[in-house]
């Protein structure tokens, strides 16, 4: 692959996702869910209801920040606390009809800016591009090996 092409990768890949969520929160707004409790809302979904500690991993933001957010969503009517029936110390966070009703118009703006991004694009295009990025999600996913954990700066000099 030519230096040009992977040098432009990671932009390419976040310009894209960040570009994806603007016109998505634009499609979304009134529903009344700021992004950040739409991702939730997606990965409770996911999940079926998970631990709030299981959620700040899912996110990839501090357990409190998921506390308050919860707090928000709970106000909200879109998501209820439970104890869990295994270890009643836990709680588990689980979507609400409310939550189920918007997810089902969350997913239909999803499609619809899904097609947008790919527009023009072939569905031979389309494939490919889904399995190359599920296969640099499934290389990034696991463990960073011993081998690999330098930076790209210290393998130059």
């Amino acid at each position: 692959m030519e230096s040009v092409a992977v040098n432009n990768l990671g932009l390419l890949l976040h310009d894209a996702g960040r570009l994806l969520r603007k016109r998505f929160e634009a499609r979304s707004k009134d529903l009344g869910l700021p992004s950040a409790q739409w991702r939730l809302l997606v990965r409770l979904m996911r999940e079926g209801g998970a631990p709030q500690i299981r959620l700040a991993e899912l996110l990839e933001i501090e357990p409190i920040s998921v506390s308050r957010l919860v707090d928000r969503m709970v106000e909200g009517g879109w998501v209820r606390r439970e104890k869990d029936p295994a270890d009643r110390r836990v709680n588990v966070v689980v979507p609400t009809a409310k939550a189920n009703h918007a997810f089902d118009e969350l997913r239909g703006m999803a499609d619809d800016v899904i097609d947008e991004a790919l527009a023009g694009v072939a569905p031979a295009d389309r494939s490919a591009l889904i399995a190359a990025l599920s296969t640099i999600v499934a290389n990034l996913s696991g463990p960073v090996s011993p081998d690999r954990a330098t930076s790209p700066c210290e393998n130059a000099q």
